[in-house]
């Protein structure tokens, strides 16, 4: 007796497998385009990075981070005078910008419960700390520019290559000594303008903590007698008004010789600048887009679409990618 074979069609089976119009990877076009968008600047990021890295390890010396950054805004106000606390106010901006992106996380996982005054909530304190940050960036752009006259071309701070000494405004040699690889920065003159006399160069690590407007300290008293451009012999002052006081080198083979405290390389300014701003723009545009889709938040447009608040998702994927790339931007510059 034949055996019929019977073959049953599993139609309910087949109905779950991919059938080719649903992606497998459960992710939306605008996810997937956000994550196209982020890997392209984070190629741009990196670009910027690895030449301020290249240039950084190139120079025979570079600004110490610790000695530029180290004024905050309360040393103005009186507060921790005489106190010596490098980057301690680039590293409170650090943390308003990764607290803001504890908050955006929460704001994610409400929006997952569709609890729309848990998203607005927590979202409006990520754009306050967006706003500190940049706060916080704006006085220090302002202190650097305004108050140390530091640009894009011109580099104010620099580093000894030798140890040596100062030299009296009358050209003799001075109590004032410094070691290889110390600070100073080059202050600038009064003008004809009537703007405050401005402090000399020289300032270095161990120098007296008596603050001055420029923030990093009067040199040892010096105040040059004359201040128009031109080459005197204890310093010179620059076409642009800065001082630059000579000193006798104390050590190695170029010893007894005069020299004169030069400015730092450009690149420093030029590449601090361009970079952190860039940065900045990408936290100022972040803040902007916050604010728009917290407001479509709270007027409920996200409501009816039932996506978990995928709106809200997209931009916190871009939040924390602007707080990486600060982890990066502060490790290269105010630590290395």
């Amino acid at each position: 007796m034949a055996t019929e074979t019977v073959v049953h069609h599993d139609i309910e089976n087949d109905s779950k497998e991919w059938d080719g119009g649903k992606s497998p990877f459960k992710i939306s076009y605008g996810k997937l385009m956000m994550w196209y968008f982020l890997l392209s600047d984070a190629f741009t990021f990196s670009g910027f990075l690895i030449a301020y890295g290249a240039l950084r390890f190139s120079m025979p010396t570079w600004p110490v981070p610790d000695f530029v950054f180290k004024t905050a805004p309360f040393n103005n106000l009186g507060f921790g005078h005489g106190v010596n606390m490098p980057l301690i106010f680039v590293t409170f901006m650090s943390f308003l910008l990764i607290i803001s992106s504890v908050t955006m996380v929460r704001a994610v996982q409400e929006g997952h419960r569709e609890n729309r005054k848990g998203v607005v909530f927590w979202m409006i304190l990520t754009i306050f700390g967006g706003l500190g940050f940049l706060g916080c960036q704006a006085w220090e752009w302002t202190n650097l520019i305004g108050t140390e006259h530091m640009t894009m071309t011109v580099d104010p701070f620099g580093t000894h290559s030798e140890a040596g000494a100062y030299l009296n405004e009358d050209g003799s040699v001075s109590d004032e000594t410094f070691q290889a690889g110390s600070p100073y920065i080059l202050h600038k003159v009064a003008n004809n303008h009537g703007n405050e006399d401005h402090s000399a160069s020289g300032h270095e690590e161990n120098a007296s903590e008596e603050h001055s407007a420029e923030g990093h300290g009067e040199e040892h008293g010096f105040t040059p007698a004359h201040t128009e451009p031109g080459d005197y012999a204890g310093y010179t002052i620059s076409d642009r008004g800065y001082i630059q006081r000579k000193y006798v080198v104390s050590e190695g083979q170029y010893e007894g010789q005069i020299k004169t405290s030069a400015f730092g390389p450009k690149a420093f300014g030029a590449l601090f600048f361009f970079i952190t701003g860039f940065h900045g723009f990408h936290v100022f545009s972040g803040v902007l887009f916050l604010l728009i889709i917290m407001l479509n938040a709270a007027s409920g447009v996200y409501v009816n679409r039932k996506n978990g608040y995928e709106m809200v998702e997209k931009i916190g994927l871009y939040w924390h990618f602007v707080d990486l790339v600060w982890v990066f931007v502060f490790l290269v510059f105010y630590l290395l």
